[in-house]
């Protein structure tokens, strides 16, 4: 009898485990598919907005030879002597010609001591213009500048095609919203974000099965892919 008891306590316990898991699992899952495709439908309407931007005629004109497109619509930054930054953004290969795959989610951040007062917001765009540049968003985690070389466009400070530095792996360009001073990638770290790939798709995969060898899609991003090719088309 008493091992019936045991028995029947265990079950008990197991179930209340199980469905505790069941509770705390899919609430956590749905969040992160909701947030996911939120940071999707953000990443369109800010790069139509920097499209239309004047300012952003380098990148426009470099685009038609990019690799892939890292869209980070908001970037925070908030600093006095020591700096901090972290956002999240969108990922976007090109296959062959002009068809793009992806999104692929990742988080950037990164921290740098300098003179530095104030706060800001930014929207940030990284170029991958090489192979290596592509390759390093495959890895799970990557540094700015060390893994991949990362060059930065700072949008109206005079900088043109001819003067900017157009050699490195990825281009980073920004707009900003507020004021700061000594902002740089340089540094930052590059990881995905898995919850969120596995949210958004509804299963396991990794950033290969996204965007080299494709298992999976998302017809919410299709407006996202269409712009992004519209804005990359060789001419």
């Amino acid at each position: 009898m008493r091992k019936l008891l045991w028995s029947f306590i265990l079950l008990v316990a197991f179930s209340m485990i199980f469905a505790g898991a069941l509770f705390t699992t899919k609430p956590a899952i749905a969040d992160d598919k909701m947030e996911a495709r939120q940071l999707v439908e953000q990443a369109r309407l800010s790069w139509e907005s920097l499209m239309k931007d004047d300012l952003m005629g380098i990148m426009r004109d470099t685009l038609k030879d990019a690799k892939g497109i890292f869209i980070i619509p908001q970037l925070l930054q908030g600093a006095f002597i020591v700096g901090a930054s972290g956002g999240s953004g969108v990922f976007l290969q090109r296959d062959g010609g002009n068809k793009w795959t992806g999104p692929a989610f990742y988080t950037v951040g990164g921290a740098s001591i300098g003179f530095q007062i104030g706060g800001e917001a930014s929207e940030v765009v990284l170029l991958a213009m090489t192979d290596r540049g592509v390759a390093a968003f495959q890895s799970n985690n990557f540094k700015l500048g060390a893994d991949a070389g990362v060059a930065l466009g700072p949008i109206g400070a005079g900088i043109s095609a001819q003067t900017a530095n157009l050699s490195a792996d990825i281009l980073s360009f920004s707009r900003s919203k507020g004021l700061y001073g000594g902002v740089s990638l340089q540094g930052a770290v590059v990881a995905t974000r898995d919850g969120w790939n596995r949210a958004y798709y509804g299963k396991n995969v990794k950033p290969s099965d996204i965007l080299i060898r494709p298992t999976v899609s998302s017809s919410q991003a299709s407006r996202l892919l269409e712009e992004v090719a519209k804005a990359a088309a060789k001419k």
